[in-house]
């Protein structure tokens, strides 16, 4: 019984330091947002188009944000992303810019 609750006591940390996109393929998001993202941002911001995601006043500021922003983004551009993709995506740009944990 004692090992049960030693146990116990451990189960928070081991969900602590997970990555909260870390079953997405953050290449494959890549891949993705450089194909369907690139030139609507660059349009937008100029540049390489990184400035949304780097700029002082950035709108997503939590991983669930990032997550609605990218299905608002592929609902509206019609990039007909499966699920599986925006979470390949926000895997990459959570690697890439905002490190979120």
């Amino acid at each position: 019984m004692r090992t049960f609750f030693l146990l116990l006591a451990f189960i928070p940390f081991s969900f602590a330091h997970a990555t909260p996109f870390e079953k997405g393929d953050a290449n494959k998001g890549k891949a993705l947002a450089d194909k369907q993202c690139q030139a609507c941002h660059v349009s937008l911001f100029k540049g390489d188009g990184s400035g949304v995601y780097t700029r002082a006043d950035r709108k997503v500021k939590t991983a669930s944000q990032l997550t609605a922003r990218i299905s608002g983004c592929n609902a509206n551009t019609g990039a007909g992303w499966f699920p599986e993709d925006e979470l390949d995506v926000a895997a990459h740009l959570n690697k890439t810019y905002y490190k979120f944990k």
